[in-house]
């Protein structure tokens, strides 16, 4: 089975602060890794690493087989030249929790931008492929519509088809659900389940714990920057010995 992540020893600070205190993670293709975590725990700091919205103090990242940054003998990060870095982000596609959507585009040209200023595509082909995509998400219909006027699980859909149409081989997705009402949480668990099925590889921060059991490969517990507890779903939420894990998962059991 193809590697697709191999992330070693992670660490970032800010203002010396720890965030990420050696964290190293292996994802396969066609894998679902889960990571949970109290709020604060370095869950969103690690994908903003990954996908480098942040930088890394020290560690290693390999995505698709391809070297983002090593560490030097003086234990500084070293990341590859900025056009290596900006190919290998092509590799990777990030869902965030505000949808961060275009308000003055259309929901068809949010989806479309990209893919044509990025990867060279045609009006015509990017608008085909969204299209699709957003049949895809049940909202064929809602392509001449402005992120406003949709719903908040509407624009998230809108944001998974967005990330979609640059051809991701590894998908993220920051806390997905964290801003809709309940009802909307639903629908979008529902997109990620379907994409699973298809064997997109994903990574999840997720708060949604029975999602994380049911749909997950792999789960990972992460508390004050560091793994505490990785597994399978049946070890991390039916085996777990972790005295801090048994305290996070009780507080949504009683919930």
């Amino acid at each position: 089975m193809q590697q697709m992540l191999n992330a070693q020893d992670l660490r970032k600070s800010f203002d010396g602060v720890p965030v990420l205190q050696g964290i190293s993670l292996q994802v396969n293709q066609g894998e679902v890794l889960a990571i949970i975590g109290p709020s604060g725990s370095g869950k969103s700091t690690l994908l903003r690493c990954i996908t480098q919205l942040e930088t890394v103090d020290s560690g290693a990242i390999d995505i698709c087989g391809e070297t983002l940054v090593s560490t030097d003998g003086n234990g500084k990060a070293v990341y590859a030249p900025r056009a290596q870095c900006a190919k290998i982000g092509l590799h990777l596609g990030l869902v965030f929790q505000n949808f961060n959507l275009f308000p003055h585009f259309s929901v068809l040209r949010n989806i479309a931008e990209a893919p044509v200023r990025v990867l060279g595509k045609s009006r015509t082909e990017a608008e085909e492929q969204a299209r699709a995509l957003l049949e895809k998400m049940g909202l064929a219909d809602k392509e001449n519509a402005y992120p406003y006027q949709l719903s908040g699980g509407q624009q998230q859909r809108v944001s998974i088809a967005r990330a979609l149409a640059m051809n991701p081989e590894i998908l993220f997705f920051d806390e997905p659900t964290s801003a809709l009402d309940p009802e909307l949480t639903g629908e979008i668990l529902k997109v990620i389940r379907e994409l699973a099925a298809e064997h997109m590889t994903m990574v999840v921060v997720t708060h949604e714990m029975k999602f994380a059991r049911d749909v997950a490969d792999r789960v990972i517990f992460m508390d004050n920057g560091s793994i505490v507890e990785s597994g399978t779903p049946q070890q991390v939420f039916g085996d777990t010995h972790n005295e801090r894990l048994k305290a996070f998962l009780s507080r949504f059991n009683e919930g």
